[in-house]
């Protein structure tokens, strides 16, 4: 924890996880992400309970102070501070809209890896989404148009929670506009993706995938609980 780049606001969380920090089980899972990250080591249900606790005893950030609060976590080196503040932004999710679209980018595209992306896409761009709209087409045609996988993965699993509400033509679209492409992240978001709207429409899906050029990787994906034989095309 850098005491002197992150917000006041942290500080008492900070000390907590410091407290329950395990050297064992923060290898252990720099490891696993490729050691992308440094941890504290703190078992995922250990860290949600002391986010509730601190929460409880300091209350939820002011929305006017949400950007800074949330990027002075993402500087720290460890991730469960960025696990925290994602968690937290969840939490005054009815508050978010439009204007933190650009707080969601800077997330995906700042310490980027999967982690955070598939956390950030349904729960957070997915959610102010659903409540405006308007916001979905200027969003995902900037998202697709930075060449960043990692906004194009957001782009696939924003609609993740969405099961019968998805768009389903764009949701197509995408994944037709990436099948091509040979990022493991954005094949494998094409197949959860569609496997998650097969869900609520697994007609639909294998109908687009007996029909669409797909990665082996995206295919299989997609049809992992709807099988295939049934919707090969004649």
């Amino acid at each position: 924890m850098s005491s002197g780049s992150i917000h006041p606001y942290w500080l008492p969380l900070g000390e907590s996880f410091l407290a329950a920090a395990d050297p064992h089980i923060a290898a252990g899972a720099s490891a696993y992400m490729k050691n992308k990250s440094v941890f504290f080591g703190i078992p995922s249900p250990k860290r949600r309970k002391l986010l509730s606790q601190f929460i409880v005893q300091h209350g939820l950030p002011d929305k006017t102070e949400v950007h800074g609060i949330v990027m002075s976590a993402w500087k720290q080196p460890e991730r469960e501070f960025q696990y925290a503040a994602m968690e937290t932004l969840y939490k005054i999710k009815k508050q978010l809209n439009g204007s933190h679209i650009s707080l969601f980018s800077e997330m995906i595209t700042t310490k980027s890896w999967w982690d955070t992306v598939d956390y950030i896409s349904p729960n957070l761009l997915g959610e102010v989404i659903a409540h405006f709209s308007e916001l979905k087409a200027p969003t995902i045609n900037e998202f697709m148009a930075s060449n960043n996988i990692w906004l194009q993965r957001a782009c696939l699993l924003f609609q993740l929670r969405y099961r019968e509400k998805t768009d389903e033509n764009l949701l197509f679209d995408l994944a037709r506009t990436l099948s091509g492409e040979k990022e493991f992240f954005i094949r494998k978001a094409i197949g959860w993706a569609l496997r998650q709207y097969a869900k609520a429409n697994p007609e639909s899906v294998g109908m687009f995938v007996s029909s669409t050029q797909l990665s082996g990787l995206s295919r299989r994906e997609a049809l992992k609980h709807i099988g295939d034989k049934t919707f090969r095309a004649d």
